[in-house]
């Protein structure tokens, strides 16, 4: 309870001011004049005057409040480490036992620093300190405890920025005499051409020990070991690394683990680079006019990042008619430079309707099928030509040719259709039209029948006969298009169909592309979560096993989304690489920046608290005791004082906010009790006056 004085005026304030000033005149003037009873007069007169201010007594009835303690738990990556988890557990038991036993105290428990996985760049526990105690007013915060291993990433730069007035405490896990190795990524392509050769540099630290002896570090392309350079700690090092396949190659550098060192997540670093594909450059050789001649010309050509080459055979050379030679070729046809000298250069080799007519010797045939098992592509679109006496499958080309002519030609209109196998392969899968029966585009009219002696058919013609034929041989790729009438899709007879995207993936399975692989594993990071992807013409696939940074693992199980196409998601809890593995096929992805600041220093450490700590009047102490055990300090309330912390304690403000339930308001001069004042004072003054 609180009592107190109030006034509520019975007349403005400026005629009671007037009044008060005539009073005093009048009191002044009966002293300097000596009359008798002034003093009655003077009291008579105050007691008007204060009963025209309406004085009243007050009684407040308030109830105190508690004050608030926030208690901010550090669960960053770099907690987990030794046995820093169960020193935090043991503070966080021990403080709340302590608080226990006190009343006016409010603890509020937050749990920072845990699951931000790739949004985190460090540990934030002043922000959390902030949400915890926003709806908090300044004058209730008793102070705060931060249970943390020092290494704290948005410690404010001044101590208003904290928003209250109260101690701010750190109890500090881990140890004094800790050790640990850092490999850090100093510079890094993040793009570079397919083939070429890039510098990756690197520095290795030894926190917490002297120098030591160089250092083994292990180079991995995709999960691959390729290298392994030696380094010394202290010192930077340069690593070579070979750009192997366009788009991302995952490079991973790990150093030999440090005896007795904190952990080794940090002794690995992870670098994507981006490869690209210099222009792709293309060799289209024209047989037989036709109508769809200029088909794979324009498609090609409209392709920014493809340099073409591009011979049509109008005539044999032993074709004599007269015809004039200005009106013949300018240049021979450089079959030489072409298919010996230079035919390594080219990433696909196309013959249009080409037959056999003596412009190529057979050596050049046989330069072409080492050329594809050595790596290179070829796609053959025939048309009658394939079936007759000059098929290219009449040549040495004939044992990487996946599809063997019958010699029979279907001359019969048909919807080009997709196999069970081609509905799974990234060429022909979800083709734009291809959902409906028949399918939504335009029909053609001649197929080539042929025998597939190995690889995969992908689209049907008649009678579901083989149209589009994919195999791999050696380190190459072969494709076979059974038909020469794509050219009426691309001049939209019948409303056309998709050629652009069929024949745009097809040239790119050729030459190889990581997106068309028709047997893939891919895994991407994508917010706080991991998507793990198997691409497959199988029917089915089983489980895979994702590895999270710190060596746990985990079972996936994933969906068809899409003929040929399965997924699934896993959290990203943590910062570092995560792989997935099918049992033969590994992928990795690297959540969060590429140094993240979590390990640029995992050693415990009282120093980046202690200034603001100080400020405040707070302290920062570790936990370990000499014994290996944990020393969590006395809990003292304080009401003032310029130091909250001293041998074994710690302090915490004690506020003096209240909470107003109701007022009680008694006037003085109110009723019987007002007029029984007055009238007694102007009655002693009569009697007085009298005498």
């Amino acid at each position: 309870m609180i009592w107190s004085l109030s006034f509520a005026p019975l007349v403005p304030l400026w005629l009671l001011a007037a009044a008060t000033v005539v009073a005093v005149l009048l009191v002044i003037g009966a002293l300097v004049l000596r009359l008798p009873a002034w003093p009655l007069r003077a009291l008579a007169m105050a007691l008007l005057l204060v009963a025209l201010a309406g004085p009243a007594l007050e009684r407040e009835d308030r109830e105190a409040l508690s004050s608030v303690v926030s208690v901010i738990v550090d669960e960053s990556q770099s907690q987990r480490l030794a046995d820093r988890a169960s020193v935090t557990a043991q503070a966080l038991t021990a403080l709340e036992q302590r608080f226990a036993g006190l009343s006016g105290y409010e603890l509020r428990i937050v749990r920072a620093g845990r699951g931000d996985g790739a949004t985190a760049d460090g540990t934030a526990l002043f922000s959390a300190l902030a949400d915890s105690i926003s709806d908090v007013p300044p004058d209730r915060i008793g102070g705060a405890v931060m249970i943390t291993d020092g290494q704290v990433h948005d410690i404010p730069a001044r101590t208003a920025d904290l928003g209250f007035n109260a101690p701010l405490h750190a109890l500090i896990t881990g140890r004094a005499d800790e050790v640990d190795r850092r490999l850090a990524i100093a510079r890094a392509p993040r793009f570079a051409l397919v083939g070429s050769q890039q510098t990756v540099t690197l520095q290795l630290q030894d926190h917490g020990h002297s120098a030591s002896d160089r250092v083994p570090i292990v180079v991995r392309r995709d999960g691959e070991v390729v290298s392994q350079q030696m380094a010394q700690p202290g010192a930077s090092i340069d690593i070579p690394v070979t750009i192997a396949h366009g788009g991302n190659n995952i490079f991973e550098f790990s150093a030999e683990a440090l005896d007795g060192e904190l952990t080794d997540i940090n002794n690995r670093v992870v670098v994507t680079i981006e490869g690209i594909r210099e222009n792709l450059r293309v060799l289209l050789v024209s047989g037989s006019p036709h109508a769809g001649e200029r088909t794979w010309r324009n498609l090609l050509k409209s392709d920014a990042s493809v340099d073409l080459v591009h011979f049509t055979i109008l005539r044999p050379p032993d074709k004599q008619d007269g015809t004039p030679i200005n009106q013949l070729s300018l240049i021979a046809f450089p079959t030489r430079e072409l298919f010996s000298v230079k035919i390594d250069e080219f990433d696909l080799i196309i013959f249009d309707r080409y037959e056999q007519r003596g412009v190529l010797p057979l050596l050049y045939f046989d330069n072409i099928a080492r050329y594809v098992r050595d790596g290179g592509a070829v796609l053959v679109a025939g048309g009658p030509d394939y079936a007759e006496a000059g098929s290219l499958y009449r040549t040495p080309l004939a044992p990487v040719l996946p599809a063997e002519p019958s010699g029979m030609i279907y001359e019969e209109p048909f919807h080009a259709g997709i196999s069970d196998i081609g509905s799974r392969h990234p060429v022909t899968r979800a083709l734009p039209g291809s959902t409906t029966e028949p399918p939504a585009w335009s029909r053609w009219f001649r197929l080539v029948d042929a025998s597939v002696r190995n690889g995969e058919t992908l689209m049907t013609g008649v009678d579901d006969k083989p149209l589009l034929v994919l195999s791999r041989e050696g380190e190459g790729r072969v494709a076979v298009l059974l038909s020469d009438h794509v050219w009426l899709w691309a001049r939209g007879y019948e409303g056309g169909g998709p050629h652009v995207d069929l024949l745009r993936r097809l040239a790119h399975w050729l030459m190889k592309e990581p997106d068309l692989e028709e047997e893939a594993l891919r895994l991407t990071a994508r917010g706080t979560e991991v998507v793990a992807e198997r691409q497959t013409i199988g029917e089915a696939v089983g489980s895979l096993t994702l590895t999270l940074p710190d060596g746990e693992t985990r079972t996936l199980a994933p969906t068809e989304v899409s003929p040929g196409l399965w997924r699934t998601t896993a959290p990203a809890p943590d910062l570092g690489l995560y792989s997935v593995d099918d049992g033969t096929r590994k992928a990795l992805v690297h959540v969060g920046p590429p140094n993240p600041r979590e390990f640029t220093d995992v050693l415990s450490t009282t120093g980046p608290l202690a200034p603001i700590a100080a400020a405040t009047g707070g302290s920062v102490r570790r936990l370990a005791g000499a014994d290996g055990g944990v020393i969590v300090p006395r809990v003292v309330p304080m009401r003032r004082a310029t130091s909250f912390a001293g041998d074994g304690w710690i302090g915490f403000r004690t506020t003096e906010a209240s909470l107003l339930r109701g007022i009680d308001r008694y006037p003085l001069f109110h009723g019987l009790l007002g007029l029984a004042l007055l009238l007694g004072g102007l009655s002693f003054l009569w009697y007085r006056e009298g005498r």
